[in-house]
């Protein structure tokens, strides 16, 4: 007679880990790697050098402003406002250059700002009991808002000489500066997520918040660091996206909603919260980034453009849900 033995339970469970581990990162790398193929057949100009510099010049902003967002979809709460951020603090830094001697120095003031209004984000979300959604949906407006009556509806520029050479001047030949920037916040944001308690303590909330809170851990706490991070951020990216223009407009930060929350759920990042990362968001933006160039480069119009980006948002939540199918969007 011959006996038929089950794999034991760890087994198992390494089988379906290497599974989602391949469908999670494999995936979202062979996208990239498909992309870039075809828009270097589609177009002569895309696999040039000279459209790297631009490409990552421009990916820059939207990696900076995504590692922080991503901490706060970790927690299974999501972030609206991060384009608004951008643009009120890129307004209001521009009138602060204009307006005083702070030179240099509007560098952390800008990620200062960020961070306040990140906080006041969470603050909100915490204290009163109101879903993320519907907290920096509102804020979303009241930071535009602000920003507009600050700009007077109308472009400003900075009158500091050398300022623009923070993001557009090229430490390593061939890579803008705000693209470097964002490749060492990128590192030191995986550090963050991956060996400080912070971290550790964001995929717990995300993974459970009643476990968490059983735990002992501070969740309320924690939440509202995660909102002042991925406000700090996104006042890094709009100062620096300022520097890059030359300028602050009603449009800074128009496109920063959906393209941010495309590349981290693309790159990922679970909505449902508790999977995905940092790490992850690299190769999403790496893939809203192509496609915008290569469709750029090919002369699709922008409505269209829109479409795509939108089918891919939800093609990306269909395929994260297939690896967590019992969670729920918080």
């Amino acid at each position: 007679m011959t006996a038929t033995v089950d794999a034991p339970p760890a087994s198992r469970s390494k089988v379906s880990l290497s599974t989602a581990i391949d469908k999670s990162l494999w995936l979202p790398i062979a996208v990239v790697l498909g992309l870039g193929l075809f828009f270097s057949f589609e177009t002569d100009s895309f696999a040039t050098i000279r459209n790297f510099t631009a490409v990552s010049g421009q990916a820059g902003t939207l990696l900076i402003v995504c590692l922080g967002s991503t901490f706060v979809i970790l927690m299974g709460s999501i972030d609206l406002s991060v384009g608004a951020i951008v643009l009120l603090v890129g307004a209001s830094s521009v009138q602060l250059l204009n307006h005083t001697a702070l030179g240099n120095g509007i560098l952390p003031v800008a990620a200062g700002l960020g961070a306040l209004l990140g906080a006041i984000n969470g603050a909100i979300y915490v204290f009163g009991r109101i879903p993320s959604f519907v907290v920096t949906l509102g804020s979303l407006s009241v930071f535009s808002g602000i920003a507009l009556q600050i700009l007077e509806g109308r472009a400003i520029q900075f009158t500091l000489d050398g300022f623009d050479e923070i993001a557009i001047g090229q430490l390593i030949p061939r890579l803008p500066n705000i693209a470097l920037c964002g490749l060492v916040i990128w590192a030191l944001v995986v550090f963050i997520a991956q060996r400080t308690r912070f971290g550790r303590y964001t995929y717990l909330i995300g993974g459970g918040e009643t476990v968490a809170r059983t735990a002992g851990i501070p969740v309320r706490r924690y939440k509202i660091y995660a909102f002042a991070l991925s406000g700090l951020l996104a006042g890094v990216g709009g100062i620096l996206a300022v520097a890059r223009l030359g300028a602050a407009g009603p449009s800074l930060g128009q496109d920063l909603l959906l393209n941010s929350l495309a590349a981290i759920v693309v790159g990922g990042t679970s909505l449902a919260g508790g999977v995905g990362g940092p790490h992850r968001t690299l190769i999403g933006v790496l893939i809203i980034a192509i496609l915008d160039n290569g469709l750029n480069l090919m002369g699709v119009s922008q409505y269209s453009q829109m479409i795509v980006k939108g089918g891919v948002v939800i093609a990306a939540v269909l395929v994260s849900r297939e690896r967590t199918p019992t969670a729920v969007v918080k």
